[in-house]
């Protein structure tokens, strides 16, 4: 069985040439309030104070022959903002290093640019990573100095030859999670189809995910229990890389072939997925068998067992997620079933529940927001229901939408997104975007196909 795959090395001859109008400001199209907004304490984490980039890639489109998607969206993104105008503010540290947003209407930074080369260059499956994509949202200086007084988004428009277009984001982490800022770029979609509002009204409510008074933590939260690093362990120290594998049906009924039938029907395709990933992942690190090892899997507030009761506002749009860790050492998890890590897993899921989320508030005021464990750590994300597959601003679906990398230079070897995908072939999958040291990869592969052929003998 053959992974459709994609890296940097395989994407190095992806060279063309961008020309960029300089950066520009775009506020509010209207009044908005100028008032200071406190974040809650899931967004004020010490681990959320970065960025992450969503881009998509949208094919020419006959009936919008005469339109630039850049007037467009630019259009559209002022008039979002009137509605979402804290992402048009500021971020200003408060007593004890606590951000608030000072909603002051400056803008977000805008950039419109020309590509010289068609959709097609970038394959007939656009995946990441994107070798090229400081190209498609460039880092401006000083809008990536830190968290405080800096544009909290950075948006860039790229036309194409063909008449195709590519939208790019980047987003201060603090402010929004994948849905929050899907559900952001939905409202600019719309308006540009020209709708007056968004048909999901913004709602701040952070308070909602504020500690409680008196704080108390209910849990232990073994994600942010600090360890000390072992330092036997060298990848902490290496230059990490980054690949993806798309999972299609063929793929995904070979792994449930490998389980239990109890197991089979009653796990998501996510949760095996992640087992698999994280079953691999270590055995392709070569770590002592002694070691242990962590699964931090986000789960959101919004959806599953994790939904609160009442629900939190639909319109509601900061961080909702927490990550509960399942741990175990690298011997048990490498020489057991495949089904083994999956129960792991499921029994992390089940521990995301309402309290469970008021209890990491609660311990980020008690403790001086701790970060969370890197070493040893996988920390897994599905992006299924961030809505980015619907975007859809005059020019149809993209033909990849989702996350553009790991994180950026910064990244660590143990973050990973399963992003929802159709490929060229119309085969309904999930892309796997993983950051492992280099030389981890081959063995990482080597692996994972070990596995997906062993479900024809059993496993």
């Amino acid at each position: 069985m053959v992974l459709q795959k994609s890296s940097s090395s395989s994407s190095s001859s992806m060279v063309f040439k961008v020309r960029r109008n300089p950066a520009e400001l775009v506020a509010p199209a209207g009044p908005t309030p100028n008032e200071l907004k406190l974040l809650s304490d899931i967004d004020d984490q010490q681990n959320l104070r970065a960025h992450y980039s969503v881009v998509q890639f949208f094919p020419y489109q006959p009936s919008m022959a005469g339109k630039d998607p850049v007037h467009v969206i630019r259009e559209a993104l002022s008039k979002a903002l009137v509605f979402y105008y804290p992402l048009a503010g500021r971020l200003r540290e408060g007593p004890r290093g606590k951000l608030v947003v000072d909603c002051t209407s400056e803008g977000v930074l805008f950039i419109q640019a020309d590509a010289d080369v068609t959709l097609d260059h970038f394959g007939v499956d656009p995946l990441p990573p994107f070798p090229c994509f400081d190209e498609l949202l460039l880092d401006v200086p000083f809008s990536d100095d830190g968290m405080i007084n800096s544009p909290l988004l950075l948006i860039q428009v790229t036309r194409l030859k063909c008449g195709g277009f590519i939208f790019a984001i980047r987003v201060n982490h603090t402010l929004c999670d994948g849905c929050g800022i899907g559900q952001f770029i939905k409202a600019i979609a719309e308006i540009a189809q020209g709708a007056s509002n968004p048909s999901i009204l913004p709602v701040w409510c952070r308070e909602l995910l504020c500690a409680r008074d008196p704080p108390r933590v209910t849990f232990i939260h073994h994600e942010y229990k600090q360890v000390p690093i072992d330092n036997d362990d060298k990848t902490v120290f290496l230059k990490p890389s980054q690949v993806s594998f798309f999972f299609g049906p063929k793929e995904i009924d070979a792994l449930r072939c490998l389980l239990p039938r109890h197991l089979a029907q009653s796990s998501t395709t996510f949760d095996i997925l992640t087992a698999c990933l994280w079953r691999c992942r270590t055995a392709a690190l070569q770590w002592n068998p002694n070691k242990k090892v962590r699964l931090m899997y986000a789960i959101n507030a919004r959806f599953e067992s994790c939904r609160f009761n009442p629900p939190l506002p639909q319109g509601y749009y900061g961080n909702a997620f927490v990550f509960p860790a399942a741990v175990c050492s690298v011997g048990m998890l490498c020489q057991q079933p495949l089904s083994y890590a999956l129960e792991l897993v499921k029994e992390s899921k089940k521990k995301a529940t309402e309290e469970y989320v008021h209890s990491v508030a609660d311990l980020m005021a008690i403790k001086g927001r701790p970060d969370v464990i890197v070493e040893g750590s996988l920390l897994v994300s599905d992006i299924t229901k961030c809505g980015f597959r619907e975007v859809d601003f005059g020019w149809g679906k993209a033909l990849y939408s989702g996350l553009a990398d790991t994180g950026g230079p910064e990244d660590i070897p143990g973050v990973s997104y399963f992003v929802p995908h159709t490929n060229s072939k119309g085969e309904h999958g999930r892309v796997l975007l993983i950051c492992l040291p280099e030389e981890a990869i081959k063995r990482f592969e080597q692996e994972l196909n070990r596995i997906l052929q062993s479900s024809d003998q059993g496993y």
